[in-house]
């Protein structure tokens, strides 16, 4: 019976499974060091790796099977991405971020932009600081983690889903507890919805839809952390971010945690 019910299982989620329009799993990738191929003159891989500091792109960015959501099994592996007083780009904010490669048509239609993410009890992300999280460069929706502009207190220990700057979705962020996310994105009509579970979870839609001005040139998706500067109340040590299952697909929706085949 059971493997009667694995069976039907992955017929299901093959079923429900869209077209993969963009695969950000690492399952091609042997370790971060991949990322060194990419530049501006050699745009190969996945990934634009420029946002970073000036360490080796080990300090920043680590690949491995633990790092990755034990529910998905269609992805290899996944990573770890490390902010800390090195990693400045331009500025004083720490920031680690991956730009999707592609001229697949990731801003164009209803498209989805999933991935899985965590911390962990080891450098613990600073509550007092503002993180934007897997943010598109005009900000209409990102996911927020700690203190925020304009909010009472010092500290949050939510993460939070933004349109525009507004808060729509929030829920405490506990060390090893993944949260699969899904931004479902009609760039045609200028809507954004919001899908969520933990764990193994199958998604479900949380929030939304919400009108907004999806603007996106499909090369400004930051996939890491930008972490805002804040005298006086700014963390000190080092933080890791735990990113699995990233992937942006056509519908139909994919709600299984478990991920389709390339």
């Amino acid at each position: 019976m059971f493997g009667k019910a694995v069976i039907v299982n992955a017929l299901a989620s093959a079923v429900s499974a869209g077209t993969i329009l963009w695969d950000g799993r690492f399952n091609e990738m042997s370790s971060s060091q991949d990322l060194g191929k990419w530049s501006w003159a050699n745009q190969v891989g996945n990934y634009q790796y420029y946002i970073h500091g000036s360490g080796p792109i080990s300090r920043y960015v680590n690949l491995s099977p633990n790092f990755k959501n034990p529910a998905d099994t269609g992805s290899n592996q996944g990573a770890k991405i490390t902010i800390d007083n090195t990693a400045k780009w331009n500025s004083d904010m720490w920031r680690t971020e991956l730009i999707p490669q592609t001229k697949a048509p990731i801003n164009k239609g209803t498209v989805y932009y999933h991935f899985s993410i965590k911390r962990s009890n080891t450098n613990v992300p600073s509550a007092t600081n503002e993180h934007q999280i897997c943010f598109f460069e005009s900000h209409f929706t990102e996911l927020k983690y700690g203190w925020v502009n304009g909010e009472s207190g010092t500290t949050n220990t939510n993460l939070q889903w933004m349109v525009g700057g507004q808060s729509k979705w929030k829920m405490e962020l506990e060390a090893d507890e993944w949260h699969n996310v899904v931004y479902e994105i009609n760039f045609s009509s200028n809507q954004v919805s919001f899908w969520h579970s933990t764990g193994n979870d199958t998604l479900v839609k949380t929030a939304g839809p919400f009108s907004t001005s999806t603007s996106s040139n499909g090369a400004d998706w930051h996939l890491g952390v930008l972490r805002l500067p804040r005298r006086g109340n700014d963390g000190t040590g080092a933080e890791d971010w735990y990113f699995s299952g990233t992937y942006v697909e056509s519908g139909p929706l994919t709600t299984s945690v478990a991920s389709p085949a390339a």
